[in-house]
């Protein structure tokens, strides 16, 4: 990466920064050249010309949003927006995580708002917290898929806390701010249609790559055993170790016959029966099979001399490459304006969405078959001889019986994958409904008056199966082991908005002008939801109801409701079009902090200078500086603290006890963010060139956490505030066409940002905050680290950095140490776009340069004998797992204590000999650098003379690739952007999907 590195730096630049091509505009431009410098939406859905404003923002426009088919808009924005770090996961219909400029706050959201023509909308992730903290569960994915990019216009995006002071703590974190397409005035019919077509593959390189040398077990050449098969009391001959879920077994031989599973299974062609042992002709990378996908969209515009509307219908159709799942989504949007007068002016729109959902992945680990195929298998096991058996007999027939010899067919850690993915499957269903409508009304003509309503309802509905039969693991509300069972969560989300915003526009003298605007916001918010399950197991086999459980405990119902208002104002001033001074301040009351300290305020400042106005020269059409400063609020998840917790009951008394978080939070304030930010904006020769710098610096304190309490306390933690988390960092984002012809056009556009985060201070005494614990490490905030530190044990070195060894000569071991770090280092991503005539060809290349991985999966893997480096030949030319007796074995490369080279030789003949877990997990921590082929299209557009005399009028062809290729990764057999979940727990792997590669066939007609 060293190389790539240097080379990206010369030429970071961005791929998005369209509405920025501008000349400097006077109150008498023309609305040809306004457009050309470019207006963009701003908080609470304002327009503003780009050039005043004193903050850096990016927007993107329809083709970029929508350039390739995917069931969530935000999976486009990665390698587009210089400091907008974007990682989709590769879970089916998951959660894409988004934060903008590092995470700042260290236990609390972190996410970017997203606003659809002016309105808050939630994003929320309803994944559990096992499933957010890397155990068992699903990624039920985040709110933003619900949005349909056929039907966005453009995305700006807000970065600072200058940009968002007016939005208060919504946007805390930034805010992603959507303009959905609508008609125009004066305009007849027009019908646009688009179908896409998908096929998706997985990625071999982010999945498993297997051993073919040896087979089931954990002991080595002593796995294997002699016994009875047929019952008759005389031993028949070898049987696999059908007990053991590993792969260091007996070395593959087919001159040796073995009874495998298949050899205890009545009806199986190889029942009683012992076949050579030998690697399985398909191995798990044969389960996974081709992903398909159609998304199907019309739209239908146009207006009157009074009147817009907007309409269209888009259908996505899915299928992932584990058997068994299916998402199909139907989304409608309107969108009708019309001027009931001269001054009064009325907007409408809706969206409505209905999802429905079967077999996502299971993440994490537990009951997780992904995490089996990684982790836990057979390298002698035929995948598809599974699947062929479960089809024959719909029984969980499994490779991993508890006592095949004794008669217990049952699995000893696994199900038969085909069970788990046609039995034991989860479904779930969300209706979303979402509409807004404003009235506006023009008392004068500088004085504006807005009235908007937007309501934000959502329907959940999640259920988890299984069936009678399966292998016991944590299930339900009690996290037991079960081996059947039936769980159901509903959720019921409300959010009302209303705004009214006064703005009123004044001149001052022949060369100030100015905008005043003030306003009132409300906020509603209602949660309801329901979770309950069966406990002790099914009474009755593929009956799935809470009243078939085998006993009962409580469902856990919630009611949250919140209610946060806010009073705003700001004062914007330019002198000649040349200098703008801009100052907000809004003073906000949340019920989501005690009441004592649930209002706060917060403001901005900032201001530009379009130097160019200056500088008359026939190469500069625009160069801008910029500054601002800002502090604002972030108050915490309603219904955080001070809940109750339901265990049921006994004896007809309700067990109902505090939770064990600091019951009184009367002392507790909103956490505060203070930000400045300087950047320079600069277009260049005609347009061609533009470059557009940020720095800036972030400061939160006040942090909102829990820590360890005295046991007087009766409680286990207390929440408080302290803490400052820093942030600050460089944002760069060059637009260019080296070659334009008139036949001919290259754009090219490259963002790359590098944040810097560090906690400077927890509360006193303490130095470290635990956020998660993993199997073997945890994720944790360091004071004088980076946000994210992977916590465990690490090798001990000596002065020169040498691994050291024991007098056993097994590595000295060193815990609680700090082995790596979850942030990038820097961010990047080029994108070019060819055209000639008819014909366009684009690719955008998505750069991320560090932030480690910990990967479980190769811990575990490696320990279990899954992979190729656990075989081979070691100095000797003998293979490394033969024993020492039989020259088998390594020495691990380092030093004794001494300091001399280490030359004890150590067993590798059974499992943990040299792999796996002996090893501190630092052996297991990677770097998550990667480059990759995230786009490309080629494109081709029918000439207009083909339609002449048809209501047809223009149509298109578009070839389109989707995660096409890892350029470059150095974590081996998975991809670095895998992971559980969206939210602040990143850096941990364990089951992880493997990435699908997808080509799509796209047509678009307009009539």
């Amino acid at each position: 990466m060293k190389k790539l590195t240097s080379g990206i730096l010369l030429v970071v630049m961005s791929s998005s920064f369209i509405v920025a091509n501008a000349q400097q505009t006077k109150p008498s431009d023309t609305l040809k050249t306004q457009e050309i410098e470019g207006v963009v939406v701003t908080a609470l859905g304002i327009k503003r010309e780009k050039k005043s404003l004193g903050y850096s923002s990016q927007q993107l426009n329809a083709n970029q949003v929508n350039s390739s088919p995917t069931n969530n808009f935000l999976n486009n924005l990665s390698g587009k927006v210089a400091g907008l770090d974007v990682k989709m996961n590769s879970n089916f219909g998951g959660s894409t995580n988004i934060v903008m400029r590092g995470i700042k706050s260290i236990t609390g959201n972190n996410q970017a708002l997203i606003v659809v023509d002016g309105i808050p909308i939630s994003n929320a992730n309803l994944n559990t917290n096992d499933a957010k903290n890397a155990r068992d569960g699903f990624d039920f994915g985040n709110a933003a898929s619900d949005i349909d990019p056929n039907n966005i216009e453009s995305v700006n995006v807000l970065k600072g806390a200058a940009a968002t002071a007016l939005y208060g703590s919504l946007a805390a974190n930034g805010a992603i701010m959507i303009t959905t397409k609508k008609g125009k005035k004066n305009s007849g019919l027009g019908i646009s249609y688009s179908s896409t077509v998908s096929v998706g593959t997985f990625d071999k390189s982010t999945f498993a790559k297997y051993q073919k040398d040896y087979g089931q077990g954990y002991g080595g050449e002593d796995s294997s055993y002699i016994g009875d098969i047929n019952g008759d009391g005389i031993d028949d001959g070898l049987i696999a170790s059908t007990g053991d879920d590993a792969s260091y077994g007996n070395a593959f031989n087919p001159n040796v016959l073995v009874y495998n599973w298949d050899a205890f299974i009545e009806g199986h062609p190889n029942y009683q029966k012992a076949t050579p042992w030998v690697a399985a002709k398909n191995d798990p990378t044969k389960f996974f099979k081709k992903a398909y996908s159609m998304i199907n969209s019309i739209a239908l515009n146009g207006g009157t001399e009074k009147s817009t509307y907007s309409f269209g219908y888009t259908n996505n159709y899915e299928t992932g490459i584990l058997p068994n799942s299916s998402l199909n989504k139907n989304t409608i949007t309107g969108n009708f304006s019309h001027d009931l007068s001269s001054k009064l002016k009325t907007n409408a729109f809706v969206t409505f969405t209905n999802q429905s959902t079967i077999g996502r992945n299971n993440v994490g680990y537990g009951d997780n078959i992904i995490g089996g195929f990684r982790q836990w298998w057979a390298t002698n096991v035929d995948v598809l001889d599974l699947r062929e058996q479960y089809f024959r007999t719909k029984k969980n027939a499994t490779w991993n019986m508890i006592s095949p010899t004794g008669g217990n067919l049952a699995p000893n850690f696994w199900d038969n994958p085909y069970w788990s993915r046609y039995e034991n499957y989860e479904s779930d269903t969300r209706r979303r409904f979402l509409t807004g409508a404003s009235l506006s009304y023009e008392i004068t003509k500088n004085l504006n008056l807005l009235a908007r309503v937007g309501i934000d309802y959502t329907r959940d509905k999640q259920e988890i199966r299984k069936a009678v039969g399966s292998h016991a693991e944590e299930f339900g509300l009690s996290q037991t082991n079960q081996s059947s069972g039936y769980e159901i969560f509903t959720r019921d989300f409300m959010q009302q908005n209303y705004d009214f915003i006064a703005t009123y526009d004044m001149k001052i003298g022949e060369k100030v002008t100015g905008k005043l605007t003030g306003g009132y916001n409300f906020i509603k918010r209602d949660i309801e939801a329901f979770n309950a399950s069966t406990t002790g197991g099914l009474l009755k086999p593929n009956f799935y109801a809470l009243q078939n459980s085998k006993t009962f405990i409580a469902p856990i119902e919630t009611d949250v409701q919140y209610k946060k208002s806010g009073v705003y104002g700001q004062a914007s001033f330019d002198y000649d079009r040349t200098i703008f001074l801009e100052g907000s301040y809004r003073y906000d009351k949340s019920t989501a902090l005690p009441a004592a300290n649930g209002g706060y305020g917060y403001w901005a400042l900032g201001t530009s200078f379009i130097f160019s106005e200056l500088i008359k020269q026939p190469w500069l059409n625009l160069g801008k500086l910029r500054l601002n400063y800002a502090e604002v609020g972030n108050d915490p998840e309603p219904g955080r603290f001070g809940w109750l917790n339901n265990n049921g009951a006994i004896s007809d008394a309700a067990l109902f006890d505090l939770s064990n978080t600091y019951l009184d939070f009367s002392q507790l304030r909103p956490e505060i963010t203070k930000s400045w930010e300087a950047g320079i904006e600069l277009q260049m020769f005609k347009n061609r060139l533009g470059l557009d710098v940020s720095v800036y610096k972030t400061n939160s304190t006040d942090q909102i956490f829990s820590v360890p309490t005295s046991a007087a306390s009766q409680y286990l933690f207390k929440m408080i505030n302290a803490g400052d988390l820093e942030n600050k960092g460089v944002e760069v984002a060059l637009s260019g066409t080296p070659v334009k012809t008139e036949n001919f056009a290259w754009n090219v556009n490259v963002n790359w940002s590098r944040n810097r985060n560090k906690l400077i201070y927890l509360d006193e005494g303490r130095t470290n905050l635990q956020l998660a614990n993993f199997q073997h490490t945890s994720l944790n905030a360091t004071v004088g680290e980076a946000y994210g530190t992977i916590r465990g044990t690490d090798y001990v070195y000596d002065g020169n950095g040498n691994k050291v060894v024991g007098d056993d000569g097994y590595y000295l071991i060193n815990n609680d140490q700090v082995l790596g770090n979850i942030q990038a280092d820097w961010l990047g991503g080029i994108s070019n776009t060819f055209k000639y005539k008819n014909f366009s060809v684009g690719f955008l290349i998505d750069i991320r340069k560090g932030g480690d991985v910990f990967s479980l999966d190769q811990a575990y893997g490696q320990e279990t004998g899954l992979y190729p480096n656990t075989v081979g030949l070691n100095d000797l030319g003998n293979p490394i797992r033969n024993t020492l007796d039989q020259g088998g074995g390594t020495i691990l490369p380092g030093v004794k204590e001494d300091g001399t080279p280490n030359d004890i030789r150590i067993d590798g003949s059974y499992s943990t000999g040299i792999f796996g877990s002996v090893n501190p997990e630092k052996a297991f921590v990677y770097d998550g650098s990667y480059v990759k082929l995230r786009e490309a299209s080629i494109t081709y557009t029918l000439p207009n003379e083909v339609f002449r005399g048809t209501v047809i009028r223009s149509a298109s062809f578009s070839l389109l690739g989707n995660n096409l290729w890892i350029i470059h990764k150095n974590l081996p057999m998975a991809d670095p952007e895998a992971g559980s979940s969206g939210g602040n727990v990143q850096g941990y792997q364990s089951g992880v999907m493997p990435t699908v590669r997808t080509i799509s066939f796209n047509v678009k007609v307009n009539f």
